[in-house]
């Protein structure tokens, strides 16, 4: 259903300056056996920055979510980005709901400790990775445990992803297989600062989704629609108000007492 992507897909220059990759062990998909999920980290150059938690979408692993990483990066933010057991240098297997939210979950104790200031803790996820960061956040208290949810060009729930693209059978088939990702009845658990992005030109998730998603948010969501703006390229078709809104968010983080 996820389509992972495992090892290396694209030639990669590496992190960059102070940039480091780590392996963080996890119980095993099978009885007895430990996996390993793998995890980036960028420091921020201003080390008083907001650090962001990084959780990617399905098709592409880190690796080809670079370019977005280095945008996030780029705009201030320190990252802290997970590969789930699938995809990438994690554990090759075949990758459930399940596995994926508990991936976020194991990896959320380093977050903590490269960024000590609950406030200064940003929640991201894109596409399917925006429903991962939602489950997580819905299960903490913004500023006791976090500052900040970003999600971009992400969807209510499978059921209506599939109802969008498959026809009247998908969501029936996607019942049958157990698989949720339901955030249409956790975002209203949220009681943080959210800032949701998506593109009116997005044919994988489309606008509709985020608007319904959006709508079922708690009062005071930032919603910033990009005209023309697609799935997954956001940061480059509208650079500068993608930068903006990531922007204005820190210094928002930045000023709190």
């Amino acid at each position: 259903m996820y389509r992972p992507t495992p090892g290396r897909s694209d030639p990669f220059a590496g992190l960059g300056a102070g940039g480091e990759t780590s392996l963080l062990s996890v119980p095993g998909h099978r009885s007895g056996t430990t996996d390993q999920v793998a995890l980036w980290w960028l420091p921020p150059s201003n080390p008083a920055a907001p650090t962001l938690f990084y959780l990617h979408g399905t098709f592409r692993n880190l690796y080809r979510n670079y370019p977005k990483i280095e945008a996030l990066h780029d705009a201030g933010f320190g990252v802290l980005a997970v590969e789930y057991r699938g995809w990438g240098d994690s554990t090759p297997i075949i990758p459930s709901e399940k596995t994926i939210i508990a991936d976020a979950e194991a990896a959320w104790p380093e977050l903590t400790r490269r960024q000590p200031d609950p406030r200064k803790r940003v929640i991201y996820g894109h596409s399917l990775g925006g429903a991962v960061a939602i489950d997580l956040a819905s299960r903490r208290h913004g500023g006791v445990d976090y500052g900040a949810l970003i999600v971009e060009s992400t969807f209510p729930s499978l059921v209506d992803l599939a109802g969008s693209s498959a026809g009247p059978l998908g969501p029936l088939a996607l019942w049958l297989s157990g698989e949720r990702f339901d955030s249409l009845s956790k975002i209203g658990r949220i009681d943080a600062p959210i800032l949701m992005l998506h593109g009116d030109h997005d044919n994988t998730v489309p606008i509709a989704l985020g608007r319904k998603l959006r709508d079922a948010a708690p009062p005071g969501v930032r919603w910033v629609e990009i005209a023309g703006g697609t799935h997954s390229r956001l940061h480059t078709d509208a650079p500068e108000a993608y930068r903006n809104a990531l922007e204005s968010l820190i210094g928002s983080l930045s000023a709190a007492p």
